[in-house]
């Protein structure tokens, strides 16, 4: 106790906090969006199950290898080279999910095109619950490589980070539904997640060949688009009901 009244005794340490809690939530984004899409291809009795244990699976792996932060550091030395460029097992395992999100959303987008949001749901296409979990985990492992390799920059202490996680964490749980049931409700803004997540999958993919692209570009172009996207929502709800 007295250890942890000493590491919040100094500024320092509750501004690294906020820093860190804020960075976390925003890094979330992405999780709680691809949560939210791979959750509503499940019948609805069982999507805020599924909700829940992703994001508490994404909680737990997150505090698991911030315990083992040493090992994670480690694994930022190259262990070959690739066209002039040094790929470490970090590299390695952004590429691995850069691939995977991008492979999954235009598949996705294929599905929705081809058949549709209701057809999709009727013709057995429907993922098992098994398989949404093993998106879910696969998918929180990959962010959360990402997210706590940059968190090491913002905070020295592990006690920081693990507290900044769990704040990000009950925030992300109280966000997910309301995201997810305004995703299942206008199909043109899932259409746009979709497409947010083919950015993030490329930036991971582009980032694991040590080309840095900042993450305010990417973060911008997402709240622009979904701010058009919003106001297009906005003006069809208007001309719905002029028409009615």
């Amino acid at each position: 106790m007295n250890e942890f009244l000493h590491l919040f005794s100094s500024s320092a340490a509750w501004i690294s906090l906020l820093t860190l809690t804020l960075m976390e939530i925003v890094l979330g984004i992405d999780n709680v969006i691809f949560i939210s899409l791979v959750s509503n291809k499940l019948p609805a009795e069982q999507q805020d199950k599924a909700r829940s244990i992703g994001i508490s699976l994404a909680l737990i792996i997150r505090v698991f290898l911030l315990m083992l932060i040493s090992w994670i550091i480690g694994l930022t030395q190259p262990v070959f080279t690739l066209m002039a460029n040094e790929i470490s097992w970090r590299d390695i395992i952004l590429m691995a999910g850069g691939l995977f999100l991008i492979g999954k959303s235009t598949m996705e987008i294929h599905e929705r095109i081809e058949h549709g949001d209701e057809e999709a749901k009727t013709n057995g296409k429907q993922s098992s619950f098994a398989s949404v979990i093993g998106q879910i985990i696969v998918l929180d492992i990959i962010f959360s490589f990402d997210s706590i390799i940059t968190a090491v920059g913002l905070a020295n202490h592990v006690g920081i980070m693990i507290i900044a996680v769990i704040i990000s964490m009950i925030i992300m749980y109280q966000f997910a539904k309301p995201i997810s049931n305004f995703i299942q409700k206008h199909p043109t803004m899932k259409m746009l997640a979709l497409s947010f997540l083919i950015m993030i999958g490329l930036t991971l993919f582009i980032e694991a060949l040590d080309v840095h692209v900042p993450k305010g570009y990417v973060y911008f172009a997402m709240a622009f688009s979904l701010l058009v996207e919003t106001l297009n929502i906005r003006l069809r709800s208007k001309d719905q009901k002029r028409h009615n």
